[in-house]
């Protein structure tokens, strides 16, 4: 309302549109003062340059590609609503400026945020002579605690590989390891506390419960995907995927540098190219 406001005053007070002084306002100091982000503010001014331009008087106007959004001529209000009837029900990304691919970001989410309501309706009680859900999460825990590998020997891998300055990988690799250690250490005490729980022995707190239910319904607990790696995969692949990682990472100090690399078994590959990067400076 605030923005509608000031563009009826300045309509009514300039014999011409300013419309750099609207955009400033619109974008930088009425949705300005609300966004915190850097980037957001970008994003807004890019938006809003869009729509309040000369151009946007002209008949026909387009503001998207696909010509589905446009300034229509001038008419009554039964005949903008007529318009906008014509729009789709589902706006696209670019009713928003956006990419077409912020689409499939979305849809991830949200197909994401749907399986996971769904999960979560599911009985917390076994019935019949079948196992109750907390001898299923025991023996979930347990068995992933067996194929969980142990944690790296940092110290011992940082004699064999010390930091150099001819040699940067050593110093990935050491990162890596750091990185893999502390989601294992974690993985670890969530797994040993949730069967200590399950039986008394420790209080079943909020934290080890949503562990246990995640375990449950095959899904990766929230706190070992913040401190793990990007992945979409559910708790079995996923637990199959770190394991085909710590072994990478275990040949790499057993055998030395591998001849090639596996990119996306860094927790980090930016660090790989890097240090990739470095060492080819300094050979040259």
């Amino acid at each position: 309302m605030v923005s509608k406001r000031q563009l009826k005053i300045f309509l009514n007070d300039f014999e011409e549109i300013p419309y750099k002084v609207l955009r400033f306002i619109i974008s930088d100091i009425n949705y300005g003062g609300r966004v915190t982000d850097y980037i957001d503010g970008i994003l807004a001014s890019t938006i809003i340059s869009r729509y309040i331009v000369p151009e946007v008087l002209s008949d026909d106007f387009y503001y998207s590609e696909s010509k589905t959004y446009r300034s229509i001529p001038a008419g009554s209000t039964r005949e903008y609503m007529e318009f906008i009837k014509t729009l789709p029900l589902n706006p696209s990304p670019e009713a928003f400026g956006l990419h077409e691919n912020a689409e499939i970001t979305t849809n991830q989410k949200l197909t994401s945020v749907m399986l996971g309501t769904i999960l979560s309706l599911q009985p917390r009680t076994g019935g019949g002579g079948g196992k109750t859900r907390d001898q299923m999460i025991a023996e979930i825990s347990q068995s992933i605690e067996e194929q969980t590998p142990p944690p790296f020997a940092i110290e011992a891998a940082q004699k064999k590989y010390p930091t150099d300055y001819n040699e940067s990988m050593n110093t990935v690799l050491t990162q890596e390891l750091i990185r893999y250690n502390a989601l294992l250490y974690l993985m670890k005490d969530n797994l040993v506390n949730v069967q200590k729980a399950l039986v008394g022995e420790v209080v079943m707190s909020e934290d080890l419960d949503a562990v246990a239910t995640s375990l449950h319904n095959n899904i990766v607990p929230e706190t070992w995907s913040t401190t793990g790696f990007l992945s979409l995969k559910p708790l079995a692949s996923w637990i199959i995927d770190l394991n085909d990682r710590v072994n990478f990472l275990m040949n790499w100090i057993d055998k030395g540098a591998p001849p090639t690399f596996w990119i996306s078994g860094f927790f980090f590959p930016q660090a790989f190219f890097t240090g990739t990067l470095q060492n080819y400076a300094r050979k040259c």
